[in-house]
């Protein structure tokens, strides 16, 4: 029975160090996550270091310094004692004086050697071996620090001899002899002293810094990067906008990007939403009017068995535009969702297709405003007949609609080996700076009450889609000009050449 219990008992205490892994791994994480996570206690921990490394590197200068003081001391010391043989005819003095002297020096052996041939000497019966000897004359601070790592790693008892100047110029030089246990301990007490002195240092150094560093630098930046957080959870929320401070330095000019880059996002949030709400109603007034157009297509086409000569000249024009209308609300929605259809390039007469979509604008024959076409017959461009239509037709009703006291539209053309440059101009008034700032950007473009502010923009992305550009070349009292650039494609240049 007593058996099975211990087989028990040793089975348990082997595998209790295995069920206890787990939960002091997670108590060592517990302590040390916080620490590695904290900008704050990394810098209280570096501090520190930084400071214990610093006592270090003071530490061997420190200690080669008292070691060297310390010794200057007892030769001091044994020169004062020496002082007694003077008083002597003899320079000898009884022994129990001799014994009081060296033992004041703490010292076996004292020899004061004057005028290069007269000595004045202390010592012990029998003094101990020799077991190193050191000379302080001349010696370098490389021979003082190499002389007090070697007193630290010798063992207790050592005796040594140590040749000195005296003090004052009391002679040549002194040579004493002591046990170097008392200096070993001394500066070992003395490195106790120096650690201690380090620690509290560092720790008021470090707390120090810790707050100093913890006002202007580590709560300034958890300022902002709550706010970051805060802001990611919910952009729409206008009081998540960071408020900046009126710092001058790095963190001040942090904040103060951080909010106009917030204001930013939350901007284009905005608008996104808008296209999305935009693109919505679209999408329902879309269906309608493509049912709407679908009915009238079927009754213009019965046009066709009409035998007015009038009614046969303008039937083909409106079924035309009946289908490009149908095509066109077809379309609606990809500009919003960045899915145009990539043009469909082909030889087109220019000519022709601007005539086209300067009737498309609707000017009646009494109206103000007037056409002129300054386009050569027979050029062409390399293009998608529907999307320079539409182009044609956006520049040509905003020129329209700017001038409805009158003016005149002029579409002129110049075609190169690479490309086909074509101007719509016109006479208006020119375009305000308000708009010009942001003329092809969606609903930013306009000015006139109840415009979209969309078909600049949808016209850049059709030219674009073109390898194209469209651009304002020039605004003013006297009109407004755009130039569409269209180049070839470069298979179609290679078979011109």
């Amino acid at each position: 029975m007593d058996r099975e219990i211990d087989e028990v008992t040793a089975v348990d205490t082997v595998g209790e160090p295995r069920a206890a892994a787990a939960p002091a791994a997670r108590s060592m994480d517990r302590l040390v996550g916080p620490l590695r996570r904290s900008l704050s206690a990394q810098l209280l921990v570096l501090t520190v270091l930084f400071v214990m490394l610093a006592e270090v590197l003071i530490y061997v200068p420190s200690l080669s310094n008292f070691r060297d003081s310390w010794i200057k001391q007892r030769l001091a010391r044994a020169q004062i004692a020496t002082l007694a043989l003077e008083a002597t005819p003899d320079n000898m003095v009884a022994s129990a004086l001799r014994d009081e002297l060296l033992e004041n020096a703490e010292a076996y052996a004292v020899v004061l050697h004057r005028d290069a041939a007269r000595r004045l000497i202390l010592r012990d019966d029998m003094p101990p071996a020799i077991d190193a000897t050191y000379d302080l004359r001349g010696a370098t601070f490389l021979d003082i620090v190499m002389d007090m790592f070697d007193c630290l790693m010798a063992d207790d008892g050592r005796i040594i001899r140590v040749i000195g100047e005296p003090r004052f110029e009391g002679g040549d030089f002194i040579e004493i002899v002591f046990d170097e246990t008392p200096l070993r301990q001394a500066m070992l007490d003395f490195s106790t002293n120096i650690l201690n002195l380090s620690i509290l240092i560092s720790v008021i150094t470090a707390s120090l810094v810790f707050f100093a560093l913890n006002f202007f630098l580590v709560r300034p930046m958890r300022r902002i990067t709550e706010n970051m957080v805060a802001f990611s959870q919910n952009p729409d929320d206008a009081s998540r906008v960071i408020d900046p401070s009126t710092r001058l330095d790095e963190i001040g000019v942090a904040e103060r990007e951080l909010a106009d880059l917030q204001t930013q996002v939350r901007s284009t949030l905005n608008q996104q939403a808008r296209l999305a709400s935009l693109g919505t109603a679209i999408s329902k007034i879309n269906h309608d009017l493509r049912n709407i157009l679908a009915s009238t297509q079927l009754i213009s086409d019965r046009l066709v068995g009409v035998d007015d000569p009038t009614v046969q000249s303008l039937a083909p024009r409106l079924f035309a535009s009946i289908d490009r209308a149908i095509q066109l609300c077809t379309n609606t929605l990809k500009f919003g969702s960045s899915e145009e259809e990539p043009p469909m390039r082909r030889a087109v007469d220019l000519a022709s297709l601007a005539a086209e979509a300067m009737e498309a604008i609707g000017l009646e024959e009494d109206s103000p405003v007037s056409v002129l076409l300054e386009i050569e017959a027979g050029t062409e461009v390399d293009a998608d007949p529907d999307h320079l239509f539409r182009v044609l037709l956006n520049l040509g009703r905003n020129a329209a609609q700017a001038m409805e006291a009158g003016g005149e539209i002029i579409v002129r053309a110049n075609a190169t080996h690479e490309s086909v440059i074509i101007e719509v101009a016109d006479t208006g008034p020119g375009i305000p700076d308000v708009a010009r700032e942001r003329l092809f950007q969606p609903f930013g473009g306009t000015t006139r009450q109840g415009g979209t502010g969309l078909g600049l923009a949808i016209s850049a992305d059709l030219v674009r889609a073109h390898g194209g550009t469209l651009e304002l070349v020039e605004t003013g009292p006297t009109g407004t000009v755009f130039r569409i650039c269209i180049p070839h494609r470069k298979e179609v240049v290679r078979a011109a050449q």
